[in-house]
């Protein structure tokens, strides 16, 4: 009832100044801008950032773009005065005269000159840097990067100042994991591998920049308790058609290639986009585990000593369709559509000798998996943003619909061998076929009031979601030769989950003093059924989650900013699905359908030094902290992984970002965190209190060799951290780039090496009551990678791609 009330509230207001603005101002006059920009030598100066500014406090009014001829036009503008200015990274900015606006105006060609001079924003010649800081947030610019050309999202992140990626595919922020993934601000239904499997077979050439948001606003979701990451796909704004085509080699040990196609095209109203992209990979993982047993009183009962070597390959092909269009300067409507079709051959070799209590081998075992997974995704968006006016009055609607589906056969044949390498006991042979649907229908509106009598802006919305999971998992016993079905293995979970949110979120700033305060209410609905047993749940809760942000500007060298929030991250319905998944004869994990959401408070404060040199210092604490744990299952040295509630999680932080620049040759941005991590809590018979100081180093280094080459420099250090109880000792790599301008730079030539010293792997050691385990993992990092890019449809076609990331974050910061 209340989401009703608030979308009644927001209708009203919606109707209501639309209807003044139709009537009230149809006895008005409206005037008018138009100009065009153009170089000395009189070429068009196209792709032109052209900003429209209030006269009495530049403002920001509106946004244009110059097209293919140069020219710019600001309409339906009431009297008043105003100023025009440009930004664009080729050329110097330039500013207006007041034009004080009672007529039609032309303001004739205007000449701007072509520059090479560092940007503030950008510190780099004509480029962005991969990394940019902001108060609330680390943008990455994947579109210029060279380290990026034919990786992937998960490879671009795992560069990534704070992130790092476990063993188990688990995303981590700032050592916390918890961590919400979006595309163009929507929600990705996934975790661990699932969600590292879209990632892997997403092309760093469809993304325009990642951000990194430590501590979102009330407009967000309030799940992704560690933080959320956005990724922004590519998507052009520029007047005809234009794109670029591209396609990257890579060689690991095992090879990886990369076609694609990025196309744009405006015309007049209407501006048609789209991409596909084709990714052949294959990579590899060895993993060693010795795991060790103990009794009751602490004494060695025996062990398993596995070495594991999976092989995986995935064909992917990735489209994405949309269009845009203008039912008049104000009111746009579009339509996105989104394809991922993936199919995998995993291939696993697991070869286990165990040991007694003296520590004597008494036998071994191998398994041989044959795993062919098929995963097709398609999501729609529709979408409506009207500016009501030009004070920033703004309402948008968007509506979703996304269909996930996963089928997967597995065949697995374990053999038993004795001392003397005898078959000690017959084959044992299990087949799967793994099945499953995932639905989500989501609406959502979003309205921006600006407070003209107080200088502040009200932003309001609601939302609803529906998701609905149906997973069936069938195991079979072939060892007989029949298929014999194996219940302990098999069941079917549905999941059902309605989320209903609204927000309230104002804002006000002052010359010094800038304050935003925010309020997100969410009630989930959830429930879940296993259909072999009939076991269920049903769950029913509100909560409210406030954000604050208060910044305070003392003078040009220093600004200040304090921001607080409190965030939720709910199980997965993989998470609570209670069945098992078969890795090998003693290996299993399962889902747990007593995991309740973990609870997240956090503060930051966050000190900026001449605009440039970023300070971070944060703390917060989670309750209900939710963990995977590896434990004794019931059978005889066998383990069970599950996900347990942890009591609370501490943590604290701090962060230095140190760009720095040598002439106009060296670009560079560092980051440095440290941060102590505290787990307290029992789980799985064992009282955990685990804490300790670790750090992230991290730094991104463009050398300018001429206009047409430069290179990049990449740099990563991840120090000895705890995740509950795993102990993961320090890791280190670099990477190295290079790129070449070709053909007046229509084209491009980029060579990346990652992890150049095959440094990138994970060592780890888990202890708890009655068990203890060490492993070591090494994957396909060290990759050789060549890309030829190509740019058509005119001059700077790319630039489109770049422009969108860009005028968002203006856009959303006006008014």
């Amino acid at each position: 009832m209340r989401l009703s009330y608030l979308f009644t509230f927001i209708f009203f207001i919606y109707v209501t100044t639309y209807t003044n603005k139709t009537f009230g101002q149809a006895g008005g006059v409206f005037y008018s801008i138009k100009g065009t920009f153009a170089t000395t030598d009189n070429t068009p100066a196209r792709d032109v950032v052209v900003q429209l500014l209030q006269a009495a406090d530049k403002k920001l009014v509106k946004l244009e773009y110059t097209d293919a001829q140069g020219a710019f036009s600001f309409d339906h503008l009431p009297e008043g005065q105003y100023l025009i200015a440009t930004q664009s990274m080729a050329y110097t900015p330039w500013l207006s005269a007041t034009v004080t606006l009672n007529k039609n105006t032309l303001l004739g060609t205007i000449r701007l000159q072509t520059t090479t001079t560092t940007l503030r924003e950008a510190n780099v010649t004509a480029a962005k840097p991969f990394i940019q800081q902001q108060y609330d947030k680390t943008t990455l610019n994947v579109a210029g990067s060279i380290s990026a050309a034919g990786s992937t999202a998960l490879e671009v992140l795992e560069k990534a100042p704070g992130i790092t990626i476990d063993q188990n595919d688990n995303i981590a922020m700032r050592g916390r994991q918890g961590v919400l993934v979006m595309m163009d601000g929507k929600l990705v239904p996934m975790s661990g591998q699932e969600l590292a499997n879209l990632l892997r077979n997403l092309s760093a050439n469809q993304i325009e920049k990642i951000d990194l948001i430590t501590n979102p606003s009330a407009q967000y979701d309030a799940a992704g308790n560690a933080g959320i990451i956005d990724i922004r796909l590519r998507k052009g704004h520029q007047s005809g058609t234009n794109g670029n085509v591209s396609l990257s080699y890579g060689q690991g040990v095992y090879p990886k290639i990369n076609p694609s196609v990025n196309f744009n095209s405006k015309m007049k109203k209407v501006n048609l986009f789209g991409s596909y992209n084709y990714n052949y990979r294959q990579f590899m993982n060895d993993l060693t585990i010795e795991r060790q047993f103990y009794d009751a009183a602490g004494h060695y009962t025996g062990g398993i000593n596995y070495d594991n070597f999976f092989r995986l390959g995935f064909n992917t092909h990735n489209a994405r369709l949309g269009a845009d269009y203008n039912i008049t300067p104000d009111i746009t409507v579009g339509v996105v559509a989104n394809g991922i079709f993936n199919k995998g051959n995993i291939t696993s070799d697991s070869r286990a000798e165990s040991f007694d209590i003296q520590q004597q081998k008494t036998g071994s075992f191998t398994t041989i998996g044959d795993n062919h997974p098929q995963r097709n995704n398609g999501s729609i968006n529709l979408n409506y943003k009207h500016r009501l006016d030009s004070s920033g009055k703004e309402l948008s609607v968007d509506l979703d619909y996304a269909r996930f589906s996963n089928d997967e056969l597995q065949n697995y044949r374990t053999s038993y061998f004795d001392l003397q390498q005898g078959q000690s006991k017959p084959d044992y042979r299990l087949f799967g076929n793994l099945s499953g649907e995932l639905s989500i229908k989501s609406v959502k509106a979003d309205y921006t009031q600006p407070l003209k009598s107080l200088d502040a802006r009200l932003d309001a919305g609601i939302k609803s979601s529906w998701v609905k999971a149906d997973n069936d998992v069938r195991f079979f016993d072939r060892s007989s030769g029949t298929d014999i079905l194996d219940t302990g293995k098999s069941n079917r979970f549905v999941y059902d989950e309605n989320i209903n949110a609204a927000y309230l979120n104002a804002s006000k700033k002052w010359a010094r003093l800038s304050i935003q305060l925010g309020l997100r209410v969410e009630n989930t609905i959830a429930k879940g059924l296993q259909v072999t047993n009939k076991e269920n749940f049903d769950r029913n809760y509100t909560q409210f989650f406030p954000s604050g942000y208060v910044g305070y500007a003392f003078n040009k060298t220093h600004d200040l900013g304090i921001s607080l929030s409190r965030r939720i991250n709910r199980p997965s319905y993989r998470e609570l699905n209670p069945f098992k998944v078969f890795l090998d004869p003693l290996t299993y994990s399962t889902g747990n359908p007593y995991l309740k959401p973990e609870i997240t408070n956090s503060f930051e404060l966050t000190h900026t030094f001449k605009e440039k040199y970023i300070t971070k210092l944060g703390f917060s604490t989670t309750t209900d902290n939710i963990l995977e744990v590896l434990s004794p299952d019931k059978e005889p040295n066998s383990v069970i992984q599950t996900g347990h509630n942890l009591a609370r999680y501490n943590y604290y932080n701090i962060s230095f970002s140190v760009p720095f620049t040598v002439g106009r040759w060296w670009n560079s941005t560092n980051e440095a965190l440290a941060y102590y991590g505290e787990y307290k809590g029992d789980l799985a018979n064992t009282h955990l209190n685990a804490s300790r100081v670790s750090f992230n180093l991290n730094s991104i280094n463009s050398i300018t060799i001429s206009p047409n080459t430069t290179m990049e420099l990449t740099a990563t250090y991840n120090s000895r951290t705890y995740y509950g109880f795993l102990d993961v000792k320090g890791v280190w790599f670099m990477g190295i780039g290079a790129q070449r301008q070709l053909w007046n730079k229509k084209a491009s030539v980029k060579l990346n090496l990652s992890d150049v010293f095959f440094t990138n792997y994970t060592n780890a050691v888990t202890r708890l009551t009655g068990y203890g385990e060490t492993f070591f993992q090494r994957r396909d990092s060290r990759v050789f990678t060549i890309t030829f890019n190509y740019k058509f449809g005119g001059n700077g076609s790319g630039g489109g791609n770049k422009k969108a990331g860009g005028a968002e974050e203006e856009k959303r910061r006006a008014g």
